[in-house]
């Protein structure tokens, strides 16, 4: 029961957020191509041009891309973003849909090297961090030894989290790559990476 549980769990990970998009999609296409449909056969009667959702709907993303490259269109995505976190019943939906949509991405995974574990918040308890680099600076000279800093996530919201300064040798180099490490927080620890028969992920540990 504890592996079938496991596979269900993984199985939901992969599926999840797929049936999301696929959905979101379709309603948008449904919801573009009902608009444009009769916009056009009232302009020219008799004409009927399929497609026109599909078409619409790949502008409206590109659209949007655009807008949240722009300044005023990152205010304008933080204000819808705000509105939808306090309707009652939407926000928990669109919470969950954004942490996984974020933890997935690339956009958010592109400063991650690897995945380590350390002991936090005390000796004994160990927890699964993302090394983002190398401390340099005053956080170098103020350790005066080699410390890594790591993002230490919350569960089940991988977008909030903690920012550690470790000493590279208090870090557990981990062979999981950043999707396995992602998907075993999201889940609250119900899906944990199998140990690899080629250990390592293609990063150079941690001393």
């Amino acid at each position: 029961m504890s592996l079938l549980k496991r596979r269900l769990m993984t199985g939901l990970l992969v599926v999840i957020p797929t049936w999301a998009t696929w959905l979101i999609l379709k309603t948008l296409y449904t919801s573009l191509e009902n608009v444009l449909g009769p916009m056009i056969e009232q302009s020219l009667p008799g004409r009927y041009v399929p497609g026109l959702g599909f078409v619409a709907l790949i502008l409206l993303l590109i659209l949007a891309g655009m807008l949240a490259s722009y300044a005023i269109g990152r205010r304008l995505l933080a204000l819808w973003d705000y509105l939808l976190t306090h309707v009652p019943v939407v926000r928990n939906v669109y919470l969950t849909l954004k942490a996984v949509v974020d933890a997935l991405s690339l956009q958010q995974r592109e400063n991650l090297e690897r995945v380590v574990m350390l002991e936090y918040p005390r000796k004994g308890i160990y927890a699964l961090g993302f090394v983002t680099g190398s401390a340099q600076g005053q956080i170098r000279a103020a350790t005066d030894q080699e410390t890594l800093s790591v993002f230490l996530p919350t569960t089940p919201n991988p977008t909030s989290g903690f920012l550690l300064f470790v000493p590279a040798d208090d870090v557990i180099p981990m062979p999981m790559s950043i999707e396995e490490g992602m998907k075993c927080i999201i889940s609250g620890g119900m899906y944990m990476p199998p140990v690899p028969k080629h250990p390592g992920n293609g990063k150079t540990p941690a001393k």
